[in-house]
């Protein structure tokens, strides 16, 4: 029933492959067990209580971060051009600097559960808490369908299990994650995979320099002498030659990580600030080391993956696309044993990012929506009820839509979800925290035209337009609209929120000042009192 692809021999069952993913589970599911018995009210479904310590939420956070997508997908732009892959965890990378300075702080002290409790302080709470909640569900889904997407055609190419049932075991172990455990069984199931991930890659990188007796020089020589455009894969402009397209997908990547829900809820996991803070500090470590590993790992499958025969196709292409280089590069330097370590890892890692995907769209369904728009006040067992359902109905819909989506080009949507989250997610977060002026017109009218605009610039774009709906010429030139959507986000809401003249528009500029005070001067401290 499990046959496993292996690079030497297709079909060969991988037993290690195979017990590594099913110790996984087990685990994890005795973790969640031991989670579901602590996680008996909002508090600990969505913040695990607040008793996640700074270095623990840093792993988590690295966890959450470190998707299949940033594993295999970095290492295989480094296979494919060189230096220019970087440029993606550059990006990633450059936002946590931006989350430690601007952001977690003020977050961690003036909200809740998440980020709209802290755009909603001093806003008109409904209307923001539905925009809020319309922009991180669309983050949450779109990066959703990608990485169920990537689970199943990585388990179908791995195990060879069918492309369906691969959705529904990944679907099914993260509602049971999820609607059990809660945010305490998705912290130790992200710091447990982050373990894991950080140890295989270095033993991969580590392995893969000692056939270069660890100098660089000989090793980027190697590989240099080996790929089709030699020394130009050690420049930049292999990927991306436009300086427009480079700077918006540079502005989505970096402030796209500062508005990205699943990640911006971690920071309530914690007791105070100062674990906050420590917490941005860790993950900013971690996944900078892991960012590293992957440039290794990328270069060194130019060297011993790209002309091996074992890995390559009847037509010469590598076996399972560029994504699949970090996997046969663990074949190519470790064998089997090591293959099937970094598969059920890789696994793993899908696991438990999604996880965390749906607990972010759990909180907005039912915290913003629910007991704060549909149900004002209600209580803690109804919203836990709801909280559940809704987790429920977003694994059944991730398993759904990953099935639609199997043969479309995906990559777009992993864009479009951080040019969603710098568009939208982040102009509101850094706006309501440290703008006067701030109104709640300017807010919906200035983050509803950034959220359409990038939704339909993405359309119009390349990726959608021509490559997808076949047309000819795209309408938009640009696959990366953040540049002109946070544009239009930042200045809609400067615009529509000077202009506003209300009463309520000066009762809540006048309450930054106490907003402010509070945020610096320990409102953590009364929060669970009078939030």
């Amino acid at each position: 029933m499990f046959k496993f692809f292996t690079s030497s021999q297709s079909g060969d069952l991988n037993i290690v492959a195979i017990w590594m993913f099913l110790i996984f589970v087990a685990v994890t599911l005795c973790i969640t067990f031991w989670a579901a018995k602590k996680t008996q009210s909002t508090n600990n479904f969505f913040t695990a209580g607040g008793n996640i310590t700074g270095f623990q939420n840093g792993l988590a956070i690295s966890g959450d971060f470190m998707s299949a997508a940033s594993f295999l997908g970095i290492s295989g732009l480094v296979f494919l051009s060189g230096f220019d892959g970087l440029i993606y965890s550059i990006g990633f990378l450059v936002g946590w600097p931006i989350i430690l300075l601007l952001i977690a702080e003020p977050l961690r002290n003036l909200g809740k559960y998440g980020f709209s409790d802290v755009v909603s302080f001093r806003l008109d709470e409904k209307p923001v808490r539905i925009l809020s909640a319309f922009g991180s569900l669309s983050t949450v889904i779109l990066y959703l369908i990608a990485q169920m997407v990537g689970a199943g055609k990585l388990i179908e190419i791995l195990f060879g299990l069918p492309y369906i049932t691969a959705e529904i075991i990944v679907g099914i172990l993260m509602i049971l994650y999820v609607t059990f455990g809660g945010m305490l069984a998705t912290t130790w199931v992200q710091i447990i995979k982050a373990i894991l991930l950080l140890s295989g890659a270095t033993l991969i990188a580590f392995l893969v320099l000692n056939q270069f007796d660890f100098s660089m020089n000989k090793f980027f020589d190697a590989a240099v002498n080996t790929h089709d455009n030699g020394s130009a894969i050690m420049a930049p402009g292999g990927l991306i030659s436009d300086p427009v397209s480079a700077i918006s997908l540079g502005l989505a990547l970096m402030f796209g990580t500062a508005g990205l829900p699943h990640i911006l809820m971690r920071f309530f996991t914690v007791s105070d600030a100062k674990q906050a803070r420590r917490s941005v500090a860790f993950a900013t470590g971690f996944i900078g080391y892991f960012y590293i590993l992957t440039f290794i790992i990328g270069f060194g499958a130019i060297i011993l993956v790209s002309n091996n025969p074992t890995y390559l196709s009847n037509n010469g292409q590598i076996i399972g696309n560029n994504n699949m280089a970090a996997i046969h590069l663990a074949h190519a330097v470790g064998g089997n044993i090591l293959l099937g370590f970094i598969s059920a890892v890789a696994f793993a890692t899908i696991l438990a990012v999604v996880s965390g995907l749906t607990l972010a769209g759990a909180s907005a369904i039912s915290h913003d929506l629910y007991a704060n728009v549909i149900h004002k006040g209600a209580n803690d067992k109804s919203q836990m009820m709801v909280s559940k359902y809704a987790t429920i109905g977003l694994g059944v819909m991730a398993i759904l839509l990953g099935i639609i989506f199997e043969e479309q080009n995906v990559a777009f949507m992993v864009g479009l979800a951080f040019a969603i989250a710098a568009s939208t997610n982040f102009p509101i977060l850094f706006l309501s925290i440290y703008w006067k002026n701030i109104t709640t017109r300017g807010v919906i009218v200035g983050g509803s035209a950034g959220l359409i605009s990038c939704i339909l610039l993405v359309i119009l774009g390349p990726i959608v337009w021509v490559d997808i709906l076949n047309n000819v010429q795209a309408i938009f030139p640009y696959k990366y609209p953040a540049l002109f959507s946070m544009t239009i986000t930042f200045f809609g809401i400067w615009f529509f929120s000077i202009t506003d003249n209300s009463g309520q528009a000066k009762k809540e500029i006048a309450l930054f000042d106490s907003q402010y005070y509070r945020a610096q001067t320990g409102f953590n401290k009364e929060r669970k009192v009078n939030h």
